[in-house]
C-alpha cells in the first residue's frame, strides 16, 4: 500500500472516529442517540448471536463427511467451498482486511496474503498429518478477528501511542494460522492416501471459490454502504463489535480448549456418564448369560490402511450376550462400537462406545436383532493391525446364517466406510 494510500486511510478512521464522537455529542443527544444505539444493538447482536452459534465454524455435518469420503475431487472442491461460507471468523477477518480498502490493487494484495498462508499450512499440515486442538486454533483465529478490527480503528497509535506492525506481514501469518484450522478440520475425515494431494488441493480450491464468493458480497455492500452519511459511524461501531465478538468467540474457544486438554480421557467420562444406566443393565444381563459366553469362539486379524478405516460386524440377535477384545500392533485409533437393527432404511444406528485407544475389551448383550461391530479410523502414516477376539452368540456376517436368523435389509444409503465383512 503506498504511502498517500496509508495517509488516506489514516485520515479516514481519524475522520471516523471524530464523526462518532460528535454524532453521541450534548447537541446531537436527541436526534443521534436511537439510531446509533439501535444500530450498535442490532450490529453487535448479530455478531454475537453468528460466532455463538457457530463457534465451531470449521465443523462438518455428517452429511458433508459422507460426501467427501464416498466423493472424487469435485465433491472435495464443493466442501471447501461449503465450508469456508459457513466459517464465520474466516470470513470476519477477511471482511475487517477489506473494510477501508477501495483500491483493487490493495485488495488483491491483502486477500492474495491470506490465501497464500493459509494454503501453506492448510497443505502442508494435512500432507504431513500435523494435527492441533481445534478448540486452540479456532481461539487464535478469534484474537485474528479482533487484531484485525483494533487496527482498522487505528488502535496502536491511539491507544499504545506505536505504529503498528506490518500489515501485509501479519495477514500472512495469520493465513499460516487459519490453515491450521482447517486443515485440523480436514484431517477429522478418513483421506484416502492415494488421491490425498489431489483432494487436498481440490479441498482448497474449493475454499478460495468461498472466498471470493463472499468477498464479492462483501465489497458491494461496503461499496453501496460506503456512500451513505452513516458509513462512519457504522465502521466504528461494526469494528469494536468484532473485536467483542471475537472476545467472546476467544473466551468459549478456551473454555473448550481446558475441557479437551485429555481428549481421550474426556471422551472416556463422557461416554460412562450417558450410558452409566445403560452400562448397568448389560452388565447384569451379561453376568445372568455368564454360562454361554463360552471361551474366545474366533479371533480375527483386520488390517486399517495408512489414513483409513474400516469396520467388522457381527450379527447378533436380541438378548444374545457376546464379549470382546481387540488391540492394535500399538497404534492408537479412533473407534465406534455401535450397532444397526435389521429392517431399519433410515440410517439409525446406536453407539454403545467411542473413544481413541490402541486396545478395548467389553461385553454386550444385543438390545435389537442386527449387525453389531466396531468402526476404527487410522489417521497414522502407516497400516494399523487389529487383534479381535470374540465369543457369545454371535454369527460373522459371512457365515450362513440358520433359518431363525433375520436378514439384515441392506440400507438405502451408502456406507460412510469400507467394510471389511
Amino acid at each position: 500500500m503506498s504511502v498517500n494510500s496509508d495517509r488516506t486511510l489514516t485520515d479516514s478512521k481519524k475522520s471516523t472516529w471524530n464523526s462518532f464522537n460528535k454524532a453521541l455529542s450534548p447537541r446531537n443527544y436527541y436526534t443521534g442517540l436511537l439510531s446509533n444505539n439501535f444500530f450498535f444493538l442490532v450490529t453487535l447482536g448479530l455478531l454475537i448471536g453468528l460466532f455463538s452459534d457457530f463457534s465451531y465454524a470449521h465443523g462438518m455435518t455428517e452429511a458433508e463427511k459422507l460426501v467427501i469420503i464416498e466423493g472424487g475431487n469435485l465433491s472435495y472442491l464443493w466442501i471447501g467451498a461449503t465450508h469456508m461460507l459457513s466459517g464465520y471468523d474466516h470470513l470476519a477477518f477477511v471482511f475487517g482486511i477489506v473494510f477501508f480498502l477501495t483500491n483493487f490493487r490493495d485488495i488483491v494484495k491483502y486477500v492474495t496474503a491470506f490465501t497464500v498462508g493459509h494454503s501453506i499450512t492448510l497443505i502442508f499440515a494435512t500432507l504431513n498429518g500435523i494435527q492441533l486442538n481445534y478448540f486452540l486454533i479456532d481461539a487464535i483465529i478469534a484474537l485474528s478477528v479482533c487484531y484485525i478490527a483494533f487496527t482498522n480503528l487505528d488502535g496502536f497509535r491511539k491507544y499504545l501511542n506505536i505504529r503498528p506492525p506490518n500489515m501485509m506481514l501479519m495477514i500472512l501469518s495469520f493465513g499460516l494460522i487459519h490453515g491450521f484450522g482447517l486443515s485440523t478440520r480436514l484431517q477429522e475425515l478418513p483421506l484416502s492416501e492415494d488421491n490425498l494431494l489431489s483432494n487436498i488441493i481440490s479441498f482448497n480450491i474449493g475454499i478460495e471459490i468461498g472466498q471470493i464468493s463472499a468477498l464479492v458480497v462483501m465489497l458491494l455492500a461496503l461499496a453501496t454502504f460506503r456512500k451513505s452519511h452513516f458509513f462512519e459511524t457504522f465502521s466504528t461501531i461494526t469494528n469494536y463489535g468484532l473485536i467483542i465478538a471475537g472476545g467472546l468467540l476467544f473466551l468459549m474457544q478456551m473454555h473448550g480448549y481446558e475441557h479437551t486438554a485429555n481428549a481421550d480421557e474426556l471422551v472416556v467420562k463422557v461416554q460412562s456418564k450417558s450410558n452409566e444406566t445403560r452400562s448397568n443393565s448389560i452388565d447384569e444381563l451379561v453376568s445372568n448369560n455368564d454360562s454361554q459366553l463360552m471361551p474366545w469362539k474366533d479371533l480375527i486379524t483386520i488390517t486399517i490402511p495408512a489414513r483409513g478405516d474400516k469396520e467388522y460386524k457381527l450379527y447378533i440377535n436380541k438378548g444374545a450376550a457376546i464379549g470382546y477384545s481387540w488391540k492394535t500392533d500399538g497404534e492408537a485409533l479412533f473407534y465406534d462400537f455401535h450397532g444397526e437393527p435389521s429392517g431399519d432404511t433410515t440410517g439409525y444406528f446406536e453407539s454403545f462406545k467411542k473413544s481413541t485407544d490402541s486396545h478395548d475389551e467389553g461385553s454386550l448383550v444385543a438390545r435389537f436383532n442386527g449387525t453389531h461391530g466396531w468402526y476404527w479410523r487410522n489417521k497414522a502414516l502407516s497400516p494399523v493391525v487389529i487383534k479381535l477376539k470374540v465369543r457369545g452368540e454371535y454369527l460373522q456376517k459371512d457365515s450362513p446364517k440358520s433359518p431363525t436368523d433375520t436378514e439384515p435389509v441392506v440400507k438405502i444409503n451408502k456406507s460412510t466406510h469400507d467394510s471389511i465383512d
